[in-house]
This record gives structure tokens, sequence and C-alpha cells, in this order.
């Protein structure tokens, strides 16, 4: 078996105390910070955490210390390989595989309502499209409207 991630890095520590502290403090052998989080979340046990990217062992952090992933640019065929993969380290680490969302961002603007069908048939639970920059307010309103009109309506 593959050895062990090294440890999370000092946010994911620090993360636990300032849901409910007023400062949350992390002293490591690299890094010694106080933290601060104001207003104070309001979804509980806490938001979720989402890792993103792409990097091959991203779904172990995931499984490790996420509550899901945030793939950017993937397709439908990498969401379902990626659930499958999440499952797999999910129960390893004696985890809920239903625990574990993913949801797809960074879609491009022309994305239509079939792709979005394809990732969330692919296991995603939610998908992003971003649209293209925009030289003036009114071109990005005509985006908008045609995103919707393809993606939502």
């Amino acid at each position: 078996p593959p050895p062990p991630p090294p440890p999370p890095p000092f946010f994911f520590h620090a993360e636990d105390g300032i849901r409910d502290q007023p400062r949350s403090r992390w002293l490591g052998d690299v890094y010694k910070r106080q933290v601060y989080c104001y207003p104070k979340p309001a979804q509980q046990p806490h938001p979720p955490v989402l890792l993103g990217g792409n990097a091959p062992n991203v779904l172990q952090r995931v499984a490790r210390w996420g509550d899901g992933w945030l793939p950017n640019r993937v397709t439908p065929g990498q969401v379902e390989e990626g659930r499958k993969i999440l499952d797999t380290l999910a129960v390893e680490r004696g985890r809920d595989p239903a625990s574990l969302s993913i949801s797809v961002f960074g879609q491009p603007t022309d994305t239509t309502r079939q792709q979005v069908d394809d990732f969330l048939n692919a296991g995603a639970v939610r998908v992003s499209a971003w649209p293209a920059h925009c030289e003036t307010e009114a071109e990005m309103g005509e985006q908008l409207e045609r995103m919707a009109e393809t993606l939502v309506r």
C-alpha cells in the first residue's frame, strides 16, 4: 500500500478552533499562527471543506480531511472515475462514501444542460459554469441570460 499522506496543513488544525473560539492557535514545526474568523459559521458542525484540484493525490486528501472534491474543468468520465476512487478511499478510512461530495467547477460558458446531466449522472452533486470575460455590463447580462436559458429554464 502507498505510504500515508503527510500531516495536513496548519489550516486544517487551526480551522477546528476558529468555529467556536475567539481565535485559534497553531504551533507547528514550520508555521506558528493565530487565526481569527468573524462572523462565526452558521453551519454546524462547520461549513463543508471542499478540496479542489486534479493532482494525483487530491482524492486521498479529500477522503482524509475534506467533505468533498471540487475538480476544475474535468469530463464526466473523470468525475465517474473520481467517484469510484473516493468511495474506495472513504471505506478504507472508515467514512461513509456518501459524506464526500463532488462539485464540478469552472465549466465553460457554452456548457449544455445535457453536459450538466452527464456530470450529475457521473456522481457530481452540483456543476458550476463560468461566464467568460465581457467588456460591458450589457454583454455580461446577455451572456448570463443565454446561460440561464440553456442551463436553468
